[in-house]
């Protein structure tokens, strides 16, 4: 296990249990008790954690960790769902794109499609995105054309967020937007843990005829602080194998198409 898979198992435990012991984690992880307390000392060096006598505390900020510190979790699953939510894009559209760890899947997986890649006659695809990374994972793998909002970047997920971004999205329409959200509920719909987030996520979806939410199962039936839309306006949900029955038939009830990938 590398250094920052460790740092994301530890977040998780301590966002889990709000506090927990060199050796228990030590126990857990399978490593010596000094890794740990090196990975406790780096954590809290960067304010994710405190520090206590024999292990350390969740600060309140551990349940929106900073993009590279969730790039292990459930990364097989979210690179499934990435191959099926682009293939749901057509040539030539014009697609809106938000940030996350999935969002970054579903970017690489439509730059290697080449229908998608050709110029001329119409087949070249436009991404509009308020998220940096996404922006260069298309930029050095692909021919399309990159629309980027303007605003203040949240170091946490690489997006930009604020009225400067939201002047743009005004100005342009979307034939689809794929969305990565923080929590999807069938009765209360879809939501991030940020406000500002939150709001760009819900002028993208304002601006596209088609919406489609893009969430692996761990994420299904949660809830985060501030909605970005209602499940009405909701298109198709791509998720995995593992979204339980009971969670994928409400979403159907509720008028969702539900891809499993």
């Amino acid at each position: 296990m590398d250094r920052y898979a460790r740092w994301n198992a530890l977040l998780e435990l301590l966002a889990e249990n709000g506090r927990v012991s060199v050796e228990d984690a030590a126990d857990r992880l399978t490593v010596s008790q000094a890794t740990i307390r090196r990975d406790f000392d780096q954590l809290a060096q960067q304010q994710m954690i405190t520090r206590t006598r024999g292990g350390a505390v969740a600060n309140g900020v551990s349940y929106d960790l900073p993009l590279r510190y969730k790039s292990a979790k459930h990364s097989a699953e979210k690179q499934r769902i990435g191959e099926a939510a682009a293939a749901l894009v057509q040539p030539g559209a014009v697609v809106g794109l938000n940030g996350g760890t999935t969002m970054t899947e579903v970017a690489r997986a439509l730059a290697v499609r080449p229908d998608l890649n050709t110029s001329g006659d119409g087949a070249q695809l436009t991404i509009v995105t308020n998220a940096l990374n996404i922006a260069n994972e298309l930029l050095v793998r692909s021919r399309m054309k990159i629309v980027v909002a303007g605003g203040v970047v949240r170091p946490q997920s690489y997006e930009l967020v604020g009225p400067l971004g939201g002047a743009l999205l005004r100005e342009v329409t979307l034939d689809v937007v794929l969305l990565g959200v923080d929590a999807l509920d069938a009765t209360l719909g879809a939501a991030a843990h940020h406000e500002g987030e939150a709001a760009m996520n819900s002028l993208m979806v304002e601006r596209a005829r088609r919406v489609v939410i893009i969430a692996d199962s761990s994420k299904l039936g949660g809830h985060a602080f501030a909605r970005i839309c209602p499940v009405e306006r909701i298109e198709t949900l791509v998720t995995d194998s593992g979204a339980a029955p009971e969670q994928v038939r409400s979403f159907r009830e509720a008028g969702v198409e539900v891809v499993c990938a």
